[in-house]
């Protein structure tokens, strides 16, 4: 086509290629990461303008560090809550939503902790971070409403106690209804799409080579290439979410109504 690139005809190809893999799959499941929230105004922890730029995690996101000055740790923590609060999901994350209405996506692994999932309408996520939807006291375990943290810093329980979100904070186990639920969606399903996120991380890491041992393609949606790219991935679609998951999904669409 005139004006367009090889790079963009091979990226139509792969989308379309996805599509029908997709469309042909039994069980499809996304494993997402912080690059399909960069859309909605979240930037990565660890990527450019991340807050592991300006704080030390150690420092600012260890449990125990939470426990020595909850109203040290709550500098970074509101910070991160303010920029969740306003955000809203993106085409990717509707594209998602849209994939499991059409019950051609079983559910999705997402170690984001923005909630982006659920506003978008996707039922079945599985959080293995938590998520900032709510705070928690230690040492109670009453739960309040993620807003109590304006009242006053650090936001405290009834019964005196620092209040914190419902995130997993390092030096933390992560939530085993989570995990356990991630393994068995990794374990069942015969495709994985790997979006927004390198999968260098435990347990992230570990899901997409389940999926592999138990017979799935692995399909990367990314910006660039990945440790997942080299060895793994049966291919990967380049470029941002947010583009690429809804022309996906159409191809889905015009693919069911040429049936």
């Amino acid at each position: 086509m005139q004006g367009e690139s090889s790079s963009d005809i091979a990226d139509e190809t792969l989308i379309r290629k996805t599509a029908e893999t997709i469309l042909g799959s039994e069980k499809t499941v996304a494993l997402t990461g912080a690059g399909i929230s960069v859309g909605s105004g979240i930037p990565p922890f660890r990527g450019k303008g991340g807050l592991w730029e300006k704080y030390n995690p150690d420092e600012y996101a260890h449990v125990e560090s939470f426990k020595k000055n909850p109203k040290k740790v709550w500098i970074m923590l509101s910070e991160m809550i303010d920029t969740i609060r306003i955000a809203e999901p993106n085409a990717a994350h509707f594209a998602l939503a849209k994939l499991e209405e059409m019950d051609h996506l079983e559910g999705i692994i997402t170690g984001n902790v923005d909630f982006l999932h659920q506003a978008a309408g996707s039922k079945k996520v599985f959080e293995l971070h938590g998520n900032n939807r709510s705070l928690i006291c230690m040492k109670c375990q009453k739960s309040y409403p993620v807003e109590r943290y304006l009242e006053k810093m650090p936001p405290r329980c009834d019964c005196g106690y620092a209040l914190r979100p419902d995130v997993v904070l390092f030096g933390e186990q992560l939530p085993e209804k989570a995990l356990s639920g991630s393994y068995a969606l990794a374990r069942d399903c015969d495709l994985m799409l790997v979006v927004g996120t390198s999968a260098v991380v435990s347990p992230m890491s570990h899901m997409p080579i389940v999926a592999k041992e138990s017979g799935a393609k692995v399909l990367e949606i990314n910006l660039e290439r990945t440790f997942l790219s080299d060895f793994l991935s049966d291919w990967i679609v380049m470029g941002v979410a947010e583009d690429i998951l809804p022309k996906i999904v159409e191809d889905v669409k015009s693919l069911k109504g040429s049936l």
